[in-house]
């Protein structure tokens, strides 16, 4: 690779560092690094507090950073993803605690104070969100109940804190900051006077920036501990990972619905305004910004975090990270000469939020709908990728309905994509063509991003979704003609 960037990619279980190139058209990706992301629990007022190890995920941020510049010294750029909603409060740039994870259990609080304040249906006009307790606004509304925002000057999004490490500059990317709660939907702005109705500061917050926009350097003092010979930009990405993992579709036409699909799902499409009907709120619909202005009108559902969750809970703490690898791969081939019907939960309940024994939630679920709970591990992992699939093919025909959007075809990105048996499921409940892969699309939209920006790519977001086509060909996964037909929670498969 003669010009390369480094995509810092973190995700809620882990987190890498990939070189990104072009040659001959065609894009070429490098792991550097790979590290987990394992948060981490604290006893403090009177409970256990789930929060990041944001010292530890930026230590392995830097080791693969340095990394990176040691395989490619003239590194062009620098872009910075995450998962969205968390931050960091500090004061005169210094962090005051470390960032709640978004399972911590606290922000119930925080729903009932914004919502005495601001009605949900006027929540949704203003910001266009669905409703999840972990919403930056309701995490905020709970600082504000606990008293930690009286010294905060300052709140962070992970991968703008990331950034200021990094550079010492202060911004709030774009894509990331629509999911707080507090950009005004339709001016795409901070919506100030919603802060103030809910008496959080106004410009806690710094300003916004685009994807696309040059952060700044690597601070001298930054650039000699990772070894570099010279100074690095950081480039705003979008930084919210499915904001970056949308740019890597490699959709060919207006027809297309997306499914990100890692330890969550996000099951959507792009549109080039927002859907704020009564329906799109009863429907628990989102509208996120996405790169280019675009709008993800999308809905969260349950995903990857059911297996992962469910082996971690299988295998007991002392299970290594490649033994999961090695028992998912095997419990899915497992899964998928299981002949007996298997029920469909709600895969998007809120019980199955939480970190714990997914297997016993799923059967107290079925055990409540009057479902024969699965009986073994095979069992429940093919419950749970028929639920996926059902929940997909749900939401797949309510975008369809609400957008007025006529969809052809389902693409699948992210790890979900490798799980053949998902990708088949979810082509016969929703009797569209599904397309999987490309895997690494977040790092992809990443690399895509800063190349566009840096001028090692030129182009619309067609361009850009070009060269994924040419580089990666998707596997595809036809509607069987026996399939059964999208539906609701609390059957059997048949």
């Amino acid at each position: 690779m003669t010009t390369s960037v480094a995509a810092v990619d973190l995700g809620a279980t882990s987190g890498r560092v990939i070189l990104g190139g072009l040659e001959d058209g065609r894009l070429r990706l490098r792991h550097v690094a790979r590290f987990p992301n394992q948060p981490v629990q604290l006893h403090e007022g009177g409970r256990l507090s789930l929060h990041w190890n944001i010292a530890e995920l930026y230590r392995s941020v830097s080791a693969g950073l340095a990394q990176a510049l040691r395989d490619e010294p003239r590194l062009a750029s620098i872009g910075i993803d995450s998962w969205a909603v968390d931050y960091a409060l500090l004061r005169r740039g210094r962090m005051l605690r470390l960032p709640y994870h978004y399972r911590d259990g606290r922000t119930a609080r925080g729903v009932e104070a914004v919502h005495g304040r601001v009605p949900a249906v006027e929540l949704y006009q203003r910001n266009g969100l669905q409703h999840l307790p972990f919403n930056t606004v309701f995490q905020l509304a709970a600082d504000s109940e606990e008293g930690d925002l009286t010294l905060a000057d300052r709140a962070l999004l992970i991968p703008d804190l990331i950034a200021y490490w990094l550079t010492g500059e202060e911004a709030t990317e774009a894509t990331n900051a629509s999911t707080t709660g507090l950009v005004d939907v339709r001016s795409g702005q901070w919506d100030t006077a919603l802060s103030d109705r809910l008496g959080l500061p106004r410009d806690l917050f710094p300003s916004l920036v685009h994807p696309g926009h040059r952060l700044g350097a690597l601070l001298p003092e930054v650039a000699a501990g990772l070894g570099a010979s010279r100074t690095v930009p950081v480039t705003a990405v979008g930084s919210h990972d499915t904001a970056s993992a949308v740019v890597a579709v490699p959709a060919a036409d207006d027809e297309s619905a997306f499914i990100s699909s890692g330890t969550w799902s996000l099951v959507g499409l792009e549109l080039d305004a927002p859907v704020l009907t009564p329906e799109s709120l009863a429907a628990n619909f989102t509208n996120e910004g996405g790169v280019d202005g675009r709008v993800r009108y999308l809905k969260n559902v349950s995903g990857l975090w059911l297996l992962s969750e469910s082996i971690r809970t299988w295998e007991g703490p002392g299970a290594t990270d490649a033994q999961r690898t090695s028992d998912l791969a095997a419990l899915i081939a497992e899964a998928a000469a299981v002949a007996r019907p298997q029920p469909v939960f709600d895969a998007s309940d809120e019980r199955f939020t939480a970190p714990g024994d997914i297997p016993s939630r799923i059967a107290a679920w079925c055990l409540e709908h009057d479902l024969e709970p699965p009986r073994g591990r095979a069992e429940f992992v093919r419950s749970i990728l028929e639920s996926l699939a059902a929940a997909y093919a749900a939401t797949i025909e309510q975008a369809e309905q609400l957008s007025g959007k006529r969809i052809r075809t389902v693409h699948i990105v992210g790890g979900g994509s490798q799980n053949t048996l998902l990708c088949q499921l979810t082509a016969d409940r929703t009797g569209r063509t599904v397309l999987a892969g490309p895997v690494e699309a977040t790092a992809i939209g990443n690399v895509l991003v800063q190349m566009r920006a840096t001028g090692i790519l030129s182009g619309s977001l067609d361009a850009l979704r070009s060269v994924v086509a040419r580089t990666f060909e998707p596997v595809r996964y036809a509607p069987k003609a026996h399939a059964p037909s999208p539906s609701r929670a609390g059957h059997w498969v048949r």
